[in-house]
């Protein structure tokens, strides 16, 4: 995704625990907190099972009033089982921080997907979840940049729908072994 919005003239900067060690990336790293304050836009791309904790570690007053875009799961470390089964990752993370705008996106397909839904044979869906209409619609216009044209974009609905979002991994997993590769999307198709 960095990249992505980096080669549709965003400022990138990549967030991490030990920015020293990821010299690797080919994009400016900072520590966490950092990041956040030079964000105007934050993504969650860390596992389910540790992303409001870490979060926490930055703290509620440093995301309040900013945008923050999450793509995790939560699963379990073999993957059975969901670390939120009556919930949603995302629900949690916009509980954990009322101030923080919370919006929900393309944890329902694999990261290259992610960037690159055009090298697919047709078009697919991305969902968008989210309290904020303001958040969905900045989220819209970079999901734009990464190749996503509006008419790919599905608003399901409140935070509370990024459950469906999540819970849609074991179906992903299932259709990634029936398709032999988990570079797929799927599409929602309704009657003319």
């Amino acid at each position: 995704m960095a990249n992505g919005w980096r080669a549709a003239g965003h400022d990138v900067l990549l967030g991490s625990r030990h920015p020293k060690e990821r010299t690797d990336l080919g994009l400016p790293v900072a520590g966490l907190d950092e990041t956040a304050a030079h964000a105007e836009v934050l993504v969650n791309a860390t596992p389910g099972g540790v992303s409001v904790d870490l979060l926490r570690s930055i703290g509620a007053p440093a995301l309040a009033g900013t945008l923050l875009i999450d793509v995790g799961v939560g699963l379990s470390d073999d993957f059975s089982a969901l670390t939120h089964p009556n919930s949603s990752l995302g629900e949690l993370i916009q509980e954990a921080f009322p101030l923080t705008p919370v919006v929900k996106t393309l944890c329902t397909m694999d990261s290259t997907t992610m960037v690159a839904p055009g090298d697919l044979t047709e078009p697919g869906t991305v969902f968008l979840s989210g309290d904020d209409p303001d958040a969905k619609a900045t989220t819209g216009r970079l999901l734009t940049d990464l190749g996503w044209p509006a008419s790919s974009q599905l608003d399901i609905g409140g935070i509370t729908t990024a459950r469906g979002q999540e819970h849609f991994a074991f179906l992903f997993m299932g259709i990634a072994g029936g398709v032999g590769s988990h570079t797929f999307n799927i599409k929602v198709v309704t009657r003319p």
